[in-house]
């Protein structure tokens, strides 16, 4: 459950961003979040499928000013207004990843936590570069 993932050079990556409704919390939605995402890595994390892998992050809070171009600093309104959590996941191709996105197991589980949520959007992305540090 974790695990390091290896990401190929290739894929593709979707970023979803998920706002939770005022008085839900994280701690609120982890167990339907955790089995969702089973469904994804049980279900469509072959050839056929496309899943390399995913991870799960819940909005710590922090801006980086060494890594935010904008001229003034963003204030708490811009930060509260980037979701709750994220969901990034790795996908072999946009098509799989929208085939299994469309399969009725994928999306019961998925409508359970947008029962949780203002909003969700999923922004997809092609890897340009990767890299390690060198030894």
């Amino acid at each position: 459950m974790f695990h390091p993932i290896n990401i190929p050079f290739g894929c593709v990556m979707l970023f979803n961003v998920v706002d939770l409704k005022e008085g839900v919390s994280v701690s609120d939605v982890e167990l339907v979040l955790g089995e969702m995402c089973n469904v994804v890595k049980n279900n469509y994390g072959d050839d056929n499928g496309g899943f390399i892998g995913g991870q799960v992050y819940k909005n710590a809070g922090f801006i980086s000013d060494e890594g935010t171009v904008m001229g003034d600093r963003p204030d708490k309104r811009i930060q509260q207004n980037m979701g709750d959590i994220v969901i990034v996941t790795y996908w072999q191709s946009f098509d799989q990843h929208e085939k299994s996105h469309a399969d009725k197991l994928f999306k019961d589980k998925f409508s359970e936590l947008a029962n949780f949520c203002d909003a969700t959007f999923e922004v997809g992305y092609e890897m340009l570069w990767q890299g390690v540090p060198e030894d």
